[in-house]
Parts: structure tokens; sequence; C-alpha cells
């Protein structure tokens, strides 16, 4: 099966011309297949928020390398790295981060307008779309700050796909959320996994909502623990 990412050997330390360096990441290996949903659990600290940051490219790996769909970004620029993350990969966090003065539409359209692209009727068509997806099309006019909670997130997922990225980061999507707005927020992934081939990377330390992916990777210390494929 094909890899959207090919991690070897990451080695995470921060401090390192410190006294006291800390080091996060022993030496990662992991592979990820494209179209899958997989979910990095592990207690505070196991080290898998400093893997989520060197896989979305927000952080770079002390050593090793993260190849993506066979693509070396070890030598971009910072300028390049952000080119290359806004077309991509989609992020989702435990706050959504939708820009309180704009719809939601427009906070969708947002990642599409950072990219410097003219917003084309067919651009303005896949943000409808994918409102529609999240169950939010009536809703697309509607100022962010009037939207509850779990619609602010349902918002940020439609936010996250409107590139069409490769890749979706989620960290701890619904750490915010009920229980209620949980399983619906999940189902609403697993749908997006399903529907449009999205490959999916949630980081959370909840095994129950770990126990919804097809793959499980346990960090622990700043290592792969436990990596279960169902």
């Amino acid at each position: 099966m094909d890899n959207i990412l090919n991690l070897e050997k990451i080695v995470k330390i921060y401090g390192v011309n410190t006294k006291n360096p800390y080091k996060a990441l022993h030496g990662i290996d992991l592979k990820i297949t494209k179209n899958s949903f997989n979910a990095i659990i592990g207690q505070s600290g196991s080290g898998k928020s400093t893997l989520l940051n060197i896989i979305g490219t927000l952080d770079q790996a002390t050593e090793g390398k993260v190849p993506f769909n066979d693509e070396d970004i070890s030598n971009y620029s910072k300028e390049q790295l952000a080119d290359f993350r806004n077309r991509k990969i989609g992020f989702i966090f435990q706050f959504h981060y939708l820009l309180p003065e704009f719809t939601a539409i427009e906070n969708v359209l947002m990642p599409y307008q950072i990219s410097k692209r003219p917003i084309t009727e067919e651009v303005r068509e896949r943000a409808e779309y994918l409102l529609d997806t999240v169950g939010l099309s009536k809703y697309k006019n509607t100022p962010s700050t009037q939207l509850s909670g779990g619609q602010q997130q349902r918002v940020a997922i439609a936010r996250s796909l409107i590139n069409q990225p490769d890749l979706v980061l989620a960290d701890e999507p619904t750490g915010n959320l009920d229980s209620d707005s949980t399983e619906s927020v999940y189902q609403l992934l697993r749908e997006i996994n399903k529907d449009l081939k999205t490959t999916f990377v949630i980081i959370t330390h909840d095994r129950k909502v770990a126990e919804k992916a097809d793959r499980i990777i346990e960090l622990k210390d700043g290592s792969i623990y436990a990596d279960i494929t169902k």
C-alpha cells in the first residue's frame, strides 16, 4: 500500500545547546498509509504533540527524515514550508480558532485566501459543499460567534479541507465538546475519510476516542510503545 508519510529515525531534542537538553522523541520510525484513519495516543509528556508538530512541518526534527509523498522537504525555506503546509496539510485543533468577525463560509475560505489565489465560483462552491458535508449549509452566512461549540468545530473541519489536503492532522479535536458532540464529530471525520479519501492522524489521550480509528499508535516516553491495526 502507498504511504503518505514515512518517518525515519525521528529524534527531537529541546535545548540542544543547554546544560539540560530534553529528548522528547527517541528515533521514531512510522509509516502512514494513504486514505487511512489513525490515532496517536499517549499520556501528557509522551511526545505525541511533538510528533504531530513535526509531521505538520510546524517544527523540525533534530535528527531523521520526514518524506511526504516521497517529497523531500527537509531543505525547504520557511516560506516554502508555509506554502507546502497550506496546500498539503489540514489542521483541526482542540480550540477551533475561528475568526470572530467572519461568517462560517468566510472562515472556511480563509486557508485558500492565505494562498493569495482568487476566490473563484468553483472554490466558493467547494466551501458550500464542505459546509453541507458537515451539516451547516443553512448557517453559511452566520457569524461564527453565533454558532454553538459543536458547530464551530464543524466549521473548523470544513476549513481544514478547503485546499483538498493530502493529510489532516487533528490535535484533541473534541477536547472541549460534550460526549454527544464528540461522537457526532468523530462520526463525521470517519465519513469524510471514507467519502473524500482523506488521510487522518488524530492525536488524543482518550483511548475510547482512539478506538474509533483503524490503527492505534501509542507513544510512551518518546518512543512507540504499541502499534495496533484493527
